[in-house]
């Protein structure tokens, strides 16, 4: 394909005034042949990747300092100014794409998937939908704020809540129930403002989802995100498999967890402790060291991905973008809660937000936000920024493969075997034990926007029957003492508020991932990797059952795809020391 007119102009992509002409100039240029039609798409794709690029920036500084006025300031001017107007003229973009492909027969082949997806967007656009759109913004970045101040006294410190999680695996008991209290305190004191701003959010899209002539927000959702290939059915068939096949499972370790822990009903700070009530898992010190030690992981998996890993800072970074680097790690006051892959389209360069505070889960989300990042590099090439994103349940597959491939180097971590069998467990039972959760927070919002206009009391009575319908969050454990904390757990899950239906992607992947893993144990590990880098390649170029099709996976998630998975998981957890 040509090159891009716009890749060689810098200009502002947070101002309106330095966008719009840009936008105009493709909307009004002529284009009389399917040659020029595939010069106006990389035109597009270039003026876009740099407005995406801006707005990543602005989003990454805003969530690395929340109490940066400033950053917060900017953040809110450009989705209240600027974000508005790229939605309304990117429908008429839209419009004149599908018109074009359609003049041009660019409907087929390299073009599929982009005509599919644009003709969906003009479908589903409304005008009124933008200023609604923005009101959500808004209220996603109050939510972030509320839960990105949020720090606790413990210990004789002020800490934030990532901070706290390590008590969670301290071998006091007394002292992990004293940390989850203090934490569950902390979020009740705003678990009235958050629910009152998840009151206005659930009414926002089911306006949303009216004004597109649609009967509710699930429908909406589905269409928005191009779930072409799979519909609420199949998702209620993952429910299922998660209750039918997963659930005994979690209850065989739950059982085992109570009796090696020696304590008659399990509480929510006995879940994440040894159940041999061993030290907690110390894989590093800091966010340096811990960018040291997973480089020494991705040398010794592919030193392909090894150099990418590499390529992206030495984890010293506390400043967002502001130093040039891709990571900024460790946990600070501040800083917004969680973990995310950001790529900034225009430089086509990742950039990785968490909150390490040194504990084994900490692995987990460097290795699982490093394989999105190999993900966005693996398809840096692709001329067409629409075909540099893939679908999201092929998304989580690139970064959750990563989690299970990187395991037998995970002694960079834990020199010592018996803390390297124990973190190899610990990510094999979580592989399984964590589809019930993805069930439960998926199932939720299915009721939640086929019932919008819910109280908050009966949002909370239905939390608990979901709680005992998958036993992730309410069966499994006693919540004596905690009921008011109980019906609020929920807002843990920051996806319910910034991502609305985006978790089921978790569960599709994570089956995925699992059977990408299974063929390094089959086939070996270069015939897994070989398989991941060639599908990866792909981005999103494809429809979603070919990507997974290209890496050697079966895209099914029903019982019988689960409940053999859970199987050749268990066989595997039997070989490893206890």
């Amino acid at each position: 394909m040509p090159a891009s007119s716009f890749a060689t102009e810098a200009f502002d992509a947070t101002k309106w005034g330095e966008i719009k002409p840009r936008l105009q100039a493709l909307l009004d240029a002529q284009v009389e042949s399917e040659q020029a039609y595939e010069a106006w798409l990389i035109d597009r794709s270039e003026i876009e990747a740099a407005c995406s690029e801006g707005q990543a920036n602005l989003y990454i500084n805003m969530t690395c300092d929340t109490d940066d006025k400033s950053a917060q300031a900017a953040y809110s001017t450009y989705i209240a100014e600027v974000a508005p107007h790229l939605k309304t003229i990117g429908f008429e973009l839209d419009k004149r794409q599908a018109a074009l492909s359609a003049q041009f027969d660019c409907t087929a082949g390299r073009h599929e998937v982009i005509a599919r997806d644009t003709a969906a967007a003009v479908d589903l656009f409304r005008e009124e939908n933008v200023p609604v759109q923005t009101e959500l913004d808004q209220l996603s970045q109050e939510q972030q704020q509320i839960t990105g101040a949020m720090t606790v006294e413990f210990d004789g410190e002020e800490k934030t809540l990532p901070m706290m999680s390590p008590y969670q695996e301290d071998a006091d008991r007394s002292v992990r129930e004293a940390a989850y209290k203090a934490v569950a305190a902390r979020r009740m004191q705003d678990a009235e403002a958050i629910s009152s701003i998840f009151d206005k959010m659930i009414i926002k899209r089911d306006t949303l989802a009216k004004n597109a002539g649609l009967k509710n927000f699930v429908e909406y959702a589905f269409k928005a995100k191009l779930r072409f290939d799979y519909s609420p059915k199949q998702c209620f068939d993952f429910h299922a498999a998660c209750e039918k096949e997963v659930m005994p499972f979690c209850s065989r370790l739950d059982a085992k967890r109570k009796k090696e822990l020696g304590v008659e009903r399990l509480m929510p700070w006995d879940i994440g402790v040894d159940p041999k009530n061993r030290p907690p898992l110390k894989p590093f010190k800091s966010g340096e060291e811990m960018v040291t030690k997973t480089k020494q992981v991705f040398d010794q998996l592919d030193p392909e991905l090894g150099a990418m890993f590499s390529s992206l800072g030495d984890g010293t970074n506390t400043q967002g973008v502001a130093t040039g680097q891709s990571l900024d790690l460790d946990s600070r006051k501040g800083k917004a809660p969680g973990g995310y892959q950001y790529m900034r389209d225009k430089m086509r360069k990742p950039f990785i937000f968490m909150n390490a505070a040194g504990v084994h889960r900490d692995v987990e989300t460097m290795v699982h936000e490093a394989g999105h990042a190999f993900h966005s590099m693996l398809c840096n090439d692709e001329p067409l920024l629409h075909y540099r994103h893939a679908p999201l349940e092929f998304c989580e597959v690139a970064s959750m493969a990563m989690e299970l491939l990187t395991m037998p180097y995970w002694d960079a971590y834990y020199p010592d075997p018996t803390d390297l069998a124990r973190a190899r467990r610990k990510q094999l039972e979580g592989s399984i034990g964590l589809l019930p959760w993805i069930a439960t927070i998926d199932a939720f919002q299915h009721w939640l926007y086929t019932h919008p206009n819910h109280s908050q009391k009966d949002r909370q009575a239905h939390w608990l029957e979901l709680e005992h319908r998958f036993g992730s969050a309410g069966s499994r454990v006693s919540w004596d003492g905690l009921e008011g904390w109980r019906t609020h757990v929920w807002q843990r899950q920051g996806h319910l508020f910034g991502a609305p239906f985006y978790y089921i992607e978790y569960g599709i992947a994570q089956i995925g991932a699992l059977q990408l893993w299974l063929r390094s144990l089959e086939e070996g590990e270069d015939v897994a990797l070989d398989a991941y880098k060639k599908a990866m390649r792909l981005g999103g170029s494809r429809p979603l059952p070919e990507l997974f099709e290209a890496a050697g996976l079966t895209f099914e998630f029903g019982p019988a795809v689960v409940g053999t998975l859970v199987e050749r998981v268990q066989t595997e957890l039997d070989k490893i020391p206890d």
